[in-house]
């Protein structure tokens, strides 16, 4: 129970990714503030996990939905000392099919409610000395989307710049912000939009030849979240079996 008292906030908590990292928190003994944007699935999802939650419905594209969303977490679990940013939605358009409208939509839950997120709990952070920031990142941002769109490939690249950004200010104050790079998880929102020639192909490319279990990614973020990662800041963690190697 090495996370005993942290409170944590996990975005897009009600889908698989976010499901899962939730689950091994809360086994390392965190509270875990379940957000997402669907209350519906939120309120289905309380109810059959295990340990000390709170569910927040939210739009994290909103900032003033942020800073209420936050300020409810800690009214009911405390001080937010780990932060997972995991929502996301996916984009399939290349650059001509991309309209004003998917791009700033995309944009918004991918990359806008990262930075809201962590622009609210980092100043906690700072003063207590200590924090964790866990992006998830994409292997679309290193190869400009396999099957990935356009929107979608960008978001992931500034998440990963944003990483990047967190972790040089914020090292002096003995907080940690990291990535992690996953390809091809099964989840809803990437294996089910593949056609079956799509996803036959890329089980050949995968040197592993199968897609990334939800659990496979939930272990990175428990153990980037745990004492043990206090030297590892600025990293992106691949997690593609194989398919990029660099």
């Amino acid at each position: 129970m090495v996370l005993q008292g942290k409170t944590a906030v996990v975005t897009g908590a009600a889908g698989t990714m976010g499901l899962a990292a939730a689950r091994m928190l809360l086994e390392d003994g965190a509270k875990v503030a379940l957000v997402d944007l669907d209350a519906t699935r939120l309120d289905t999802v309380v109810r059959f996990i295990r340990g000390a939650t709170h569910p927040v419905a939210c739009d994290i594209s909103d900032a003033a939905a942020v800073r209420a969303a936050c300020q409810n977490v800690e009214q009911a679990l405390g001080p937010i000392d780990i932060l997972v940013n995991n929502a996301g939605i996916l984009s399939n358009n290349k650059v001509e099919a991309t309209d004003a409208a998917e791009w700033r939509r995309v944009l918004g839950a991918n990359l806008d409610g990262a930075f809201y997120l962590a622009q609210r709990v980092v100043p906690a952070m700072k003063a207590r000395r200590f924090g964790r920031i866990i992006n998830t990142c994409s292997l679309a941002a290193k190869t400009g989307g396999l099957t990935a769109g356009t929107a979608y490939s960008v978001s992931k690249g500034a998440m990963t710049s944003l990483t990047f950004s967190l972790a040089r200010e914020l090292a002096p104050y003995g907080v940690t912000a990291n990535g992690i790079s996953p390809a091809y998880v099964k989840t809803p929102m990437i294996t089910e939009q593949l056609s079956e020639d799509q996803r036959q192909k890329l089980l050949k490319d995968i040197p592993v030849g199968r897609f990334c279990e939800p659990e496979e990614f939930a272990h990175v973020v428990r153990f980037l979240a745990s004492p043990l990662a206090g030297f590892i800041t600025g990293e992106i963690v691949d997690i593609n079996g194989g398919l990029l190697m660099d």
